[in-house]
């Protein structure tokens, strides 16, 4: 999963972002109604593609921006220029906090093995990494993950240096050995893996805590002008997404073709990283049996919101959301990026998923 810092540079971004104009591709669908989707280059995020390609809703006239830069996805979502954004889940207290004028509105996928953080084979235990440099993408899940992961193994977050590296860069400073540690996302993990001899794995998003916590997860963020000014398209625009889902589930094979020439990814890594979509029984009702990510159900999402009666998938509590709002603000404020916490129903927009039902 891919992310940057906010830290200090949402104002920037902001004003930058408001002389831009995105760069767009433009469905050939003829529909009264344009959405404006964001996101950068992951294959989690092609299911509008798939939704599109197969017109599933035929209303929707859909416009896709790419910018690798989540920051500046933001800011155009902030300025109107955008009205959905697709990212890791963990910007939603950050936009809340500096009131960046849009909102989460629901949890879209689960990663399933999709992270690991790997160490060198110099290292046996965690205290070992004590004063060396361990590699994060500052600002994102990977830095939450590493910093929980530290502590709890004894060793405080602060007690390593952070090398801010993005994924690609992280691993070939693993296999150099210029860092003895890296909180990598495929298909970087294999690759370190792979090539370093004796480097392992000492912990994967398939472990149980992490399935639990939900923490590695993306999510749909949306404008408060189409929250507020526009609904009835937000509730479409949600819709969407959640129907490309549903069809992929029964035609992986032609869809994930599309969603392969749609982020540019090769079609072997889009195979490998959200897979078939088939549910099978292997750990609970609602496992897969292959890829590195679970993509939720619209009724899942709603329950992990906590609108609709039931548990989430994986031992995760309905309402979750709310837990995982406050775990993620609390490393933030940890690690500097915000200097108080954001009540949830400020940046939360989760009745949006229950009138999408």
């Amino acid at each position: 999963m891919i992310f940057n810092p906010f830290k200090k540079l949402l104002k920037t971004a902001l004003v930058c972002a408001i002389g831009a104009l995105p760069l767009g591709v433009s469905s050939s669908a003829n529909a009264a109604e344009t959405i404006r989707v964001g996101h950068w280059s992951w294959p989690g995020y092609g299911f509008y593609y798939v939704a599109d390609h197969h017109n599933l809703s035929p209303d929707l006239n859909f416009e896709f921006t790419v910018i690798e830069d989540p920051v500046q996805l933001f800011s155009l979502l902030a300025t109107n220029k955008l009205d959905v954004v697709l990212s890791t889940i963990e910007f939603g207290p950050i936009l809340a906090a500096e009131d960046m004028g849009s909102k989460l509105v629901a949890l879209t996928n689960l990663g399933y093995g999709s992270d690991d953080i790997i160490v060198h084979p110099d290292i046996k235990s965690a205290s070992d990494l004590k004063g060396k440099q361990v590699a994060i993408l500052e600002g994102g899940l990977s830095h939450i993950m590493m910093g929980i992961w530290l502590e709890q193994n004894g060793v405080k977050w602060d007690e390593v240096e952070m090398v801010n590296l993005y994924a690609a860069d992280a691993a070939a400073a693993m296999v150099s050995g210029q860092v003895a540690a890296a909180e990598l996302w495929a298909p970087f993990n294999s690759e370190v893996l792979e090539s370093l001899p004796g480097s392992r794995s000492v912990a994967n998003s398939l472990d149980s805590q992490w399935l639990e916590s939900g923490l590695i997860a993306d999510a749909i963020f949306m404008s408060n002008d189409m929250l507020e000014n526009r609904r009835d398209l937000s509730v479409k625009a949600l819709q969407a997404l959640f129907k490309g889902v549903e069809h992929w589930r029964a035609n992986s094979e032609e869809d994930n073709q599309i969603i392969a020439e749609a982020t540019g990814f090769p079609l072997a890594d889009v195979d490998a990283i959200i897979g078939n979509g088939k549910l099978t029984s292997k750990v609970s009702e609602n496992d897969i049996s292959d890829g590195t990510l679970y993509m939720y159900t619209l009724e899942e999402a709603a329950r992990f919101c906590g609108v609709v009666p039931g548990d989430p998938p994986f031992g995760q509590s309905n309402g979750q959301m709310i837990n995982h709002w406050n775990l993620t603000q609390k490393w933030w404020v940890r690690f500097g990026f915000m200097t108080a916490t954001a009540d949830a129903a400020t940046g939360l927009d989760c009745a949006l998923v229950k009138e999408a039902l």
